[in-house]
């Protein structure tokens, strides 16, 4: 009897707040009906979803919904958050402006926002810089540290913000609104423009790319690539906007960001057609046996970065948010055994901790031990 009525609470609860979301406007916009017949034409768009290249169920295990929520509310992992705020090294405006042309420097901030600075431009990733999550902060994860390395106010100017899919953790509204006025340029997948339309951002400075299409900055090659995930950010947009990883080619170096995504033979494909890269930025972290097509265990993200053919996997999507139940630091755990067991490099930044390609060795100290 209890158990049932603390079913019913938390599906009350969860009602609630999907309907004080609804008029938030952090859900963002709506592709037009011209932009979802347009879309039809990219292949991947089918009876007003995007689809993936391979079949790929949002859930597996053969457990419920209901099950799976009320596991991750009343039965977590002993070590599913830090004990404490975790170690992190603090920048500034000024400690991160250094633009030069034959400079390849990666910053990860925590979870998979990042900044790569490569052929004199700054391109920063998925820039999900707040504390709180989505317009409920009472029913999403709030981030391990009460602060982050830098501000959004505090970055220097950008050339580009790439979003790999609108969820609140990679897509966040109060970044977007701290950020727009200093970023020259927004790259996203295939309806994702609508969110940022709705927040304000000039349509002159949002273009939305299909997987395979490219565009040229000044020394800088940007390419949408395939991923394997979903999207929507409520209960009625499901797979309304796509999804996408990334390439960046400079004409020395060449980085891939994998975004979200389940392990599959996309990463091959991208490394034939693409690669080798230098570094690779991998998902890794937030699995789960219940959601094993949309997201990769720690041994298929070491696995994904040798398919891409990169030298140096950085395992980003930890360290912020706590979205799956399993210990905070068992990705990069389970990352760093394999990696060695397969002679990959891994490079382990604390948050804030540049890693700069080419000048010596990289961050590799087990600071989550």
């Amino acid at each position: 009897m209890l158990v049932r009525l603390a079913v019913s609470l938390t599906a009350l609860l969860l009602v609630a707040g999907v309907a004080f979301a609804n008029l938030s406007p952090e859900l963002g916009g709506k592709p037009t009906k011209a932009q979802r017949r347009a879309y039809a034409q990219s292949g991947h768009y089918q009876d007003g979803e995007f689809r993936n290249l391979v079949p790929t169920a949002l859930m597996t295990g053969g457990s419920s919904t209901l099950c799976m929520l009320w596991r991750f509310l009343f039965d977590k992992d002993p070590l599913a958050t830090p004990a404490a705020p975790l170690p992190m090294q603090v920048l500034d405006s000024l400690s991160i402006t250094r633009k030069t042309t034959d400079l390849v420097r990666v910053t990860w901030f925590g979870h998979s926002a990042s900044l790569v600075e490569i052929a004199g431009q700054n391109i920063l990733l998925d820039p999900m810089l707040s504390v709180e999550m989505g317009p409920i902060p009472w029913l999403t994860p709030n981030r391990y540290n009460p602060r982050l390395a830098i501000t959004a106010e505090q970055l220097p100017p950008i050339d580009a913000v790439l979003i790999s899919h609108d969820h609140y953790d990679h897509l966040d509204y109060q970044t977007i609104r701290r950020l727009k006025e200093k970023v020259r340029h927004f790259y996203v997948p295939l309806g994702v423009g609508a969110h940022l339309l709705t927040w304000g951002v000039a349509p002159a400075r949002v273009t939305e790319l299909d997987w395979n299409d490219s565009v040229q900055l000044p020394g800088l090659t940007i390419v949408s690539t395939p991923a394997r995930h979903f999207s929507g950010r409520g209960l009625t947009n499901r797979n309304s906007t796509s999804w996408s990883s990334w390439v960046l080619k400079s004409a020395t170096k060449r980085i891939f960001y994998s975004g979200d995504g389940g392990y599959g033979p996309h990463f091959r494909a991208i490394g034939q057609q693409h690669g080798p890269f230098d570094l690779a930025l991998m998902e890794c972290g937030q699995y789960d046996a219940q959601w094993a097509e949309i997201h990769m265990l720690p041994e298929q993200t070491v696995q994904a970065t040798l398919d891409v053919r990169a030298q140096v996997l950085l395992p980003v999507h930890w360290s912020a948010f706590t979205e799956a139940n399993h210990a905070w630091n068992d990705p990069v755990r389970r990352a760093t055994a394999e990696a060695a067991r397969l002679r990959l490099a891994i490079t382990t930044p604390q948050l804030g901790q540049p890693v700069t390609l080419g000048t010596g060795p990289l961050p590799q100290s087990l600071w989550w031990q």
